[in-house]
């Protein structure tokens, strides 16, 4: 199955002294990358690319990624507006060489695999936006209205009965262990 937003670049059309290249999504794509994302809209995706061969067919991708997305408050479940703008640097390895790591060092360059000659700019690109949204996207001024926190009264009572504190149940396990 082809990626919603696929550029193909052919590893031997990289110059030994690198190259760059920019790369737009149209308006289908970012639709498309919308509903894989389960967010309300995508718009003006773009990335900037800086490609440099390594040894052995590795490439070393360094890319500057904007977009503007809809997403929905996990507050008030309105959509809202937000930018975002992302750097990021990857190992492209070809695919006979690839081998998932199961330690991860999170400091290293993160690394993918290409098939086909070719590396799939695109894609990156949308793995890089996917990494790039807020999980939990809130908009600006958004809270929590009082009556969903579980606030206290005066008294330190809520409806007449003592309120339970968020690590009680704990304390008393640390005082039966006493």
């Amino acid at each position: 199955m082809e990626p919603e937003f696929s550029r193909r670049v052919p590893v031997g059309r990289i110059a030994l002294k690198g190259m760059e290249t920019s790369i737009e999504a149209t308006p289908d794509e970012c639709a498309a990358l919308a509903r894989r994302f389960r967010i309300p809209a995508i718009r003006d995706l773009a990335c900037r690319y800086r490609l440099v061969p390594g040894p052995q067919g590795e490439v070393m991708a360094e890319g500057w990624l904007t977009a503007h997305v809809t997403q929905e408050c996990v507050i008030s479940l309105e959509p809202f507006e937000d930018a975002i703008a992302e750097s990021f640097t990857v190992r492209c390895i070809p695919a006979e060489r690839f081998r998932e790591d199961d330690e991860v060092d999170p400091f290293s360059i993160d690394e993918v695999a290409y098939e086909r000659e070719s590396i799939d700019i695109g894609e990156l690109a949308a793995e890089e936006l996917s990494l790039g949204l807020d999980p939990y996207p809130h908009k600006p001024g958004s809270v929590i209205p009082a009556e969903l926190l579980d606030v206290e009264d005066d008294d330190g009572e809520e409806d007449g009965e003592p309120r339970r504190q968020p690590f009680a149940a704990l304390a008393d396990l640390k005082k039966k262990h006493n």
